[in-house]
């Protein structure tokens, strides 16, 4: 198949200037209703980053191992053409979509997930607080394996899909115009996606596109301000404890559960689930 890019490599200078010149934007622009940047929080979501880079490298050894036993398994084959690539990034976007709502959903996913929205401040900085434990998303895109989608072209779409979300991690920008705003995931779409107030939670999970938020019925439109971070913020900026502090909380209600069935509940139920009278899991973010 041909060379496709590395995209994330790439990109990074752009990440760094665009960084850069939003952070001298707050400087020279000021806004009350913004939360701008902060020295800790900042430095906790790049070394965040920088340490996603380190042990996404090592979860995708096996990653790669089992993508490439089922391509090799499958018989079918779509080529990298000018035509197949559009394709891919939307089927890639759809599995992403389910993916991100699944990690949302299921305590044990979230579990790695968690990590992104643990920062009280939206800012570019926060795109790049990025999980340390990601080996949880792989299997939602088996299909396209199977479907004859070749691993490193599925590399790329993923990449794709992580570069676009980027710039979308401000509050610089306010609205798009309609059209752009009804297909595409937009900083004001993914604003909500970040905050913490109830009738934001578990809302906007698109990746490039909202099309599917709205055709699975769980996108809300930005109308009132958002408050960024979770229900129960982090009172730390120490990254091993906010990389693992969801994981220790599940060892402890694991720890504490009288029952196998409270047990499963606790790693598959929503991350607010107890047991109790009614067993209804709260909302995420918590």
């Amino acid at each position: 198949m041909p060379n496709l890019p590395n995209v994330v490599l790439w990109s990074i200078p752009a990440f760094v200037l665009l960084t850069v010149l939003e952070v001298v934007s707050y400087r020279f622009h000021p806004d009350e209703e913004e939360q701008g940047y902060t020295a800790k929080d900042t430095a906790t979501s790049l070394t965040m980053g920088l340490g996603s880079l380190v042990f996404d490298t090592a979860w995708k050894i096996p990653i790669v191992a089992i993508y490439s036993a089922l391509y090799e398994l499958t018989p079918l084959r779509v080529p990298v053409l000018w035509w197949t690539v559009p394709l891919m990034l939307l089927a890639q976007d759809f599995f992403y979509y389910w993916s991100h709502r699944g990690h949302h959903v299921i305590r044990i996913l979230w579990a790695c997930h968690v990590v992104h929205h643990s920062s009280k401040h939206y800012n570019l900085s926060t795109a790049l607080r990025q999980p340390w434990t990601s080996a949880t998303t792989w299997v939602f895109y088996v299909p396209m394996i199977l479907a004859g989608v070749h691993p490193a072209a599925l590399a790329f779409c993923s990449s794709a899909n992580l570069v676009y979300q980027f710039w979308i991690h401000t509050e610089r920008i306010d609205r798009l115009p309609r059209p752009l705003e009804f297909v595409f995931n937009t900083p004001s779409h993914h604003r909500v996606h970040h905050a913490s107030q109830g009738g934001y939670l578990d809302r906007n999970f698109g990746g490039i596109l909202i099309l599917f938020d709205r055709l699975f019925g769980s996108f809300t439109p930005e109308t009132t301000k958002p408050v960024y971070g979770l229900t129960k913020n982090l009172s730390t900026h120490n990254p091993l404890r906010v990389a693992t502090h969801e994981y220790a909380s599940i060892a402890r209600d694991l720890a504490a559960a009288t029952t196998w069935r409270d047990r499963v509940r606790h790693l598959i139920n929503g991350p607010g689930w107890q047991p109790g009278p009614t067993d209804r899991p709260e909302g995420t973010t918590a």
